[in-house]
């Protein structure tokens, strides 16, 4: 079944492709790959970045919406992303960026396009074990800028995964979410109070 990509705020990719059009858009530099990209960039596959928080004693992830993240095209390859955030004054090009997410995470949404069932797909970082998963919500009308892992959505970690998690295998969120939650509470020391 295909993935039913979300439809990024009308305001990121327009500050996407502003920052694609015009070189004093953007503070910082272009990456190599994208400077040396030959014919017309285009941003696709916009995917909601949502950032794990914490995990609360019944075990429900809580997560919130930190940005939009647009593949940027040339010819038959991705070569870069782009990632927006949200300001005061609403959505921003946030910066240009490339390296093995990049490709990790188009190898991951081919692999889902083989899925029996439909997902909506999205983005999960758990930045206290520099990790990015491909997130298959299973709730494809669901918004894309709210929600919670079900215990039933899969999480596919992306390349390079931190040791001992394989990058690209899909795991329900039931069963992948305590390993998490037991690698980022620090262990106590012996003879520490409780």
């Amino acid at each position: 079944m295909p993935l039913r990509v979300p439809q990024a705020p009308a305001p990121a990719l327009r500050s996407v492709l502003t920052a694609l059009s015009s070189p004093t858009a953007v503070r910082e530099a272009r990456p190599p790959a994208l400077l040396a990209a030959q014919g017309p960039a285009t941003p696709e596959l916009p995917l909601p970045v949502h950032v794990l928080d914490r995990v609360t004693a019944e075990g429900v992830a809580a997560t919130r919406l930190a940005g939009w993240r647009f593949h940027i095209r040339c010819g038959d390859r991705a070569v870069a992303a782009a990632e927006t955030r949200l300001t005061p004054d609403g959505w921003a090009f946030s910066h240009f960026f490339e390296g093995p997410y990049v490709a990790s995470t188009e190898r991951a949404l081919r692999q889902a396009e083989s899925v029996a069932q439909s997902y909506q797909p999205r983005l999960l970082s758990v930045p206290e074990l520099y990790m990015l998963t491909l997130w298959l919500h299973g709730d494809c009308a669901a918004d894309a800028a709210s929600g919670h892992p079900a215990a039933t959505d899969l999480l596919v970690p992306l390349a390079p995964a931190p040791p001992g998690i394989a990058a690209h295998r899909p795991h329900r969120v039931a069963e992948l979410l305590p390993v998490l939650t037991d690698r980022v509470t620090p262990t106590r020391l012996l003879g520490s109070p409780a």
